[in-house]
């Protein structure tokens, strides 16, 4: 897939410091985007993630620490990045989790659930889709979750932002759906759902699954996933990345309010 079409564009991802949202922004940053990457991180976890972006292929970086709790924080953020050549692309990763079930969940991981991965996400949004659509051309993509499709116990709040941002998302695109055109591009919003991906948070899952059998990961990986996910592999926070970069494309202009599941089949089941 060519992907001419992103070189001079900018790219603003959230969360992106690690895990699948630095993964996002190395892939966009490859095909010449810039990148405007975004975390709560420590000043060494900051200059990485902007150094592997640049070492990728971003003509330029930028750091913004804006507190997705915060909507006037996210506001001074989207009118940063307007200022820096305004946002093309727009991936909202961030997000935070935490179990336990309805009658244990304390009020405040509610809100901060609630929050940062969805109210996040539609300020962020409201901010950018008039200024994409001004200009004829704008991809928003949500990373969901295979929980926006599907619940598990003990995930209320995280299930109830994740099928809220389907939601969102669904209703950005239909309002959004006439902006620009063919030729330009056009606007568009959709939602990545992944199942098990291979990040830092999983792996000490995957070790004491693996400890089971003797140490072996594939076998460990295969028991960790067969209850939900099928194929029992977990996915790349890579192919997460090259699914965002296909969405991007002008060929995707018809593409709009979807929620792609990566997930081995989860959601088929």
């Amino acid at each position: 897939m060519s992907v001419e079409h992103l070189k001079g564009r900018t790219a603003l991802v959230t969360g992106s410091v690690q895990g699948i949202g630095l993964a996002i922004a190395l892939k966009l940053a490859e095909a010449g985007c810039r990148i405007g990457v975004h975390g709560l991180a420590s000043p060494e976890e900051r200059d990485l993630a902007v150094a592997k972006v640049i070492e990728a292929g971003a003509p330029e970086a930028r750091f913004f620490d804006a507190d997705m709790r915060d909507p006037d924080a996210i506001g001074a953020m989207m009118d940063a990045a307007e200022e820096w050549g305004g946002v093309d692309v727009l991936v909202n990763n961030a997000g935070i989790q935490q179990t336990a079930s309805i009658e244990n969940v304390p009020r405040e991981t509610w809100d901060a659930i609630l929050a940062v991965n969805l109210s996040g996400a539609f300020h962020a949004m409201q901010k950018v889709l008039p200024k994409m659509a001004a200009r004829g051309y704008g991809r928003v993509v949500n990373i969901a979750s295979v929980h926006g499709l599907v619940a598990s116990v003990n995930k209320a709040p995280y299930v109830a932002a994740k099928f809220g941002l389907v939601g969102l998302s669904r209703v950005a695109a239909l309002e959004y759906a006439a902006a620009g055109s063919k030729r330009s591009g056009g606007v568009t919003v959709n939602c990545i759902c992944p199942g098990w991906t291979e990040t830092a948070l999983i792996q000490p899952q995957i070790q004491a699954r693996a400890a089971e059998f003797g140490g072996d990961r594939d076998q460990g990986i295969a028991s960790l996933l067969a209850e939900k996910q099928p194929t029992r592999r977990t996915s790349d926070p890579s192919e997460i990345g090259e699914a965002v970069l296909w969405l991007t494309s002008p060929v995707a202009h018809n593409i709009t309010g979807i929620s792609l599941p990566i997930d081995g089949g989860w959601t088929a089941q």
